[in-house]
């Protein structure tokens, strides 16, 4: 049993650490076929630990585009996918690669910072809280540059230059994660998916993305995996930024591929094992739906391109953008106005409706409407 004095001070950690705080992948985990993580957890490149004395959010967070940029939707050309400490394939002391197999589940972790539990916080945000992409690759590169993966990789392995795929793709609201804070999501959570507070996480529910590795990733060599998140604030919501804002976290990391994971094998149910320990269990859904990636033929790309769109013009020698709605990449064209695509979505029973009037036409297509520059 812990103590009453170390629970307390794992919570007050926790409340206290979030705090205007935002997302990375924090720790890697294999996934046993029953739904439970084993094995030794892995970290992402350049890793710093929570415990560490240099550490910091800005020590792994990493935003496209960057903070000084004046124009807060424009992603360019040069923009790089990593975080200048995660460029290269190298770990830190205490911070190991995650070892697993070809074909093997893989849970990443991350911190939802009260950006799902205190959504009110952020106006203008999609209500799945943003999309997290996993894309992977055996042929990473240094300098990677953002538009050349991010809305280019497809799920087929046939876009962009070919060198990766989108592994997965999904809300960055697993639907179960939650910050211990005082809002009514989550108190609610906290009843329905309680769980032993324990040193890594404290008394948070840390959120997931579950993955499958490819079946051909190659054995004896690392597999590179690049999680996005993209968290955009919709135009003429909030003051602040009137023609919206583009906003990308994004973590790198590789795995070590070996032959064969022993905590896979043995006495382990092939079945996700109802009641299990939620601090170190998969989502059902998730788990349930591995080799499935949401609607990733329809991601556009979002890069520069002399290739005109089939969904907005192509203005030769102009300025392309980024802005992200909850379920689509869309490319924008910076002119004397700006154009996103944008739809209704059901997420998670709520439903984020675009602001001012659809434009006429089949309300179930996607519509286009100008926002004033």
């Amino acid at each position: 049993m812990r103590s009453r004095p170390l629970q307390a001070f794992i919570f007050l950690l926790s409340s206290a650490k979030n705090v205007h705080a935002h997302s990375w992948v924090e720790q890697l985990s294999v996934i046993a076929s029953n739904g439970t993580f084993v094995g030794t957890p892995g970290y992402p490149r350049g890793n710093v630990l929570r415990t560490a004395s240099d550490f910091s959010d800005t020590t792994m967070t990493y935003l496209i585009p960057p903070s000084s940029r004046a124009n807060v939707t424009l992603v360019l050309p040069s923009d790089k996918l990593c975080k200048d400490t995660q460029q290269e394939q190298i770990q830190t002391a205490g911070s190991a690669r995650l070892q697993a197999s070809a074909g093997d589940a893989v849970a990443l972790r991350y911190q939802e910072n009260g950006h799902v539990t205190l959504p009110w916080n952020q106006p203008g945000k999609p209500a799945n809280r943003g999309t997290v992409y996993v894309y992977g690759t055996t042929e990473p590169k240094v300098g990677e540059k953002i538009l050349d993966v991010h809305g280019a990789w497809t799920s087929d392995g046939t876009g962009g230059d070919g060198r990766g795929v989108l592994l997965s793709k999904q809300n960055f609201d697993d639907g179960r994660c939650y910050q211990i804070n005082s809002g009514n999501i989550s108190q609610a959570r906290q009843q329905e998916y309680p769980h032993q507070a324990n040193q890594l996480m404290g008394a948070d529910m840390w959120c997931q993305q579950d993955i499958k590795l490819p079946s051909t990733a190659p054995t004896g060599k690392l597999y590179t995996l690049y999680w996005v998140w993209d968290w955009p604030t919709l135009p003429g919501v909030d003051p602040t930024y009137p023609h919206g804002k583009t906003e990308i976290y994004t973590t790198c990391m590789d795995v070590n591929v070996v032959a064969s994971t022993s905590q896979q094998k043995g006495n382990i149910q092939d079945e996700y094992a109802t009641g299990q320990d939620l601090n170190k269990a998969a989502i059902p859904s998730e788990f349930a739906d591995l080799d499935d990636v949401s609607e990733a033929a329809e991601t556009t790309t979002a890069r520069t391109s002399s290739t005109p769109s089939s969904s907005i013009p192509y203005v030769p020698q102009s300025t392309s953008t980024l802005y992200l709605t909850s379920t689509e990449v869309v490319r924008v064209i910076t002119v004397t106005a700006w154009k996103t695509t944008e739809k209704t979505v059901t997420v998670g029973g709520c439903e984020a409706t675009p602001t001012g009037t659809p434009s006429t036409g089949d309300s179930t297509r996607l519509k286009r409407r100008d926002w004033r520059a």
